[in-house]
């Protein structure tokens, strides 16, 4: 049934890029573009109602506990014990299963959106436990590498998921992100699934030395220290294999001048990290052009890394 519509907002979340390579479920940052948005409207009947759902092809639930924006809104009604409820119609801007966070896009999206028609009874960082939940829902696994970046946008640490603490570290000017996305698709789960459940002490020892090395060149504004801090030994091994494009389009975009590359969430997505605008462009030219050789038409997005998170671009009605 169609709810009729009162006062409505539409919020726009950006897409993301997690892991950044040796961070596996602890590093994201938003991207300037593509992004997914949502647009919410009250309801007098209590619960989570969508509408509709554009641009996905209709592969996504209309059913609230099986949508990703459904499920961030429904736990954010519960905890603020809302009497009304909340009606959603989202537009998908990014490809599924993109590795560029398209399930906490949405999310994040609604949840932003889902708050300010509450009147705001939680911080912005507090819908973060509401989008975890939503992404459960997603992969079956609780996570917020990409929600957080997309609610709160810049470059986002999450130190803790029990309690869960995220922290937002600064971005050094001049740093820029290349992101490509080879019209291929990798599901989450799968990926997550066929990661190892323990990892020998040596390769740990060093993927905490590239973690601190990362953050501290973000901190210190060390580029070459960014460089040498860009190596997974635990994930990315494993799920380079998924990518028929992964060592090519590295390999390109590290020729053209990139401080590192790698895979954007569990892919097909790659990014690079360029110190210059120019770099960045170059890297987008080099890796578009590997990702071609190889049959795989792409999509790419040049983006600094300090963007905005979730905001409203249509006004309250």
């Amino acid at each position: 049934m169609k709810q009729e519509r009162s006062r409505t907002v539409r919020v726009f979340a950006p897409a993301t890029v997690s892991n950044v390579v040796c961070g596996y479920d602890i590093f994201g940052f938003a991207l300037s573009e593509p992004g997914d948005e949502v647009q919410a409207w009250l309801v007098d009947e209590a619960g989570v109602f969508i509408e509709a759902v554009h641009g996905d092809g209709g592969r996504l639930p209309l059913e609230a506990e099986w949508n990703t924006a459904g499920v961030a809104v429904s736990r954010m009604l519960e905890k603020a014990g809302a009497s009304q409820g909340i009606a959603l119609e989202i537009h998908k801007k990014m490809p599924l299963g993109s590795g560029m966070g398209s399930s906490a896009a949405s999310a994040a999206a609604a949840a932003f959106a889902a708050n300010i028609l509450l009147d705001s009874p939680f911080q912005t960082r507090e819908l973060l436990p509401f989008c975890l939940e939503a992404e459960r829902t997603a992969c079956g696994a609780g996570h917020v590498d990409n929600a957080a970046p997309s609610l709160l946008g810049g470059f986002i640490l999450v130190r803790s998921y029990d309690p869960l603490d995220v922290v937002s570290l600064p971005v050094p000017p001049g740093l820029f992100c290349t992101v490509i996305h080879p019209r291929m698709e990798v599901n989450t789960g799968q990926a997550r699934r066929m990661l190892p459940s323990s990892i020998p002490l040596v390769k740990a020892v060093r993927q905490w030395g590239n973690v601190s090395g990362f953050t501290a060149g973000l901190i210190q504004g060390d580029f070459d220290l960014i460089r040498r801090s860009m190596e997974d030994v635990i994930v990315e091994p494993v799920r380079s294999s998924l990518l028929p494009h992964y060592h090519e389009t590295r390999r390109a975009a590290m020729e053209a001048g990139a401080l590192g590359c790698g895979i954007s969430g569990s892919g097909p997505s790659m990014f690079a990290l360029s110190s210059s605008l120019e770099t960045a462009l170059e890297t987008a030219l080099a890796m578009k052009k590997s990702s071609l050789e190889l049959g795989l038409p792409c999509e790419e997005y040049v983006s600094a890394l300090s963007q905005p998170g979730a905001r409203v671009v249509g006004g309250e009605t």
